[in-house]
């Protein structure tokens, strides 16, 4: 189950590889989380000065009310910014109007690539000499 905490549109990543079997990231906002996936769009990873968004590391956001349920993955299960990248992207929520709790539910399937990466997220990669 998630962790929960009280207190311009984006671009979003593409849907799953061929062959993928989890549920697919989406491709669109849901209605009334045009504003939350912006926020996202202001947490970048801690090792490239790229957004969660852009990095394609958010599926899903919902909301209902007061409360912000955020499905995002991780470049590697042993990705060391877990925490960081969970305590940032909880952060910015709540900063949010009328946004009291966010949980925060870790997805491994369908597993994260690069294809699910925006074009801007893997220019900047590029420019910092990663191929992307």
């Amino acid at each position: 189950m998630g962790e929960t905490t009280r207190g311009a549109l984006p671009v979003l990543t593409p849907g799953p590889p061929a062959g993928a079997t989890g549920a697919a990231p989406r491709t669109t906002p849901r209605p009334g989380t045009h504003e939350l996936w912006a926020a996202l769009r202001e947490v970048m990873d801690p090792e490239f000065p790229i957004s969660l968004v852009d990095l394609g590391l958010i599926y899903d956001i919902r909301r209902d009310g007061a409360r912000v349920e955020v499905d995002l993955t991780f470049t590697a299960t042993a990705c060391p910014c877990m925490d960081f990248i969970k305590d940032d992207t909880r952060e910015r929520l709540l900063q949010e109007p009328g946004v009291e709790e966010v949980a925060i539910e870790v997805v491994w399937d369908p597993p994260w690539t690069t294809d699910r990466m925006t074009e801007e997220g893997k220019a900047t990669l590029r420019r910092f000499g990663v191929a992307a």
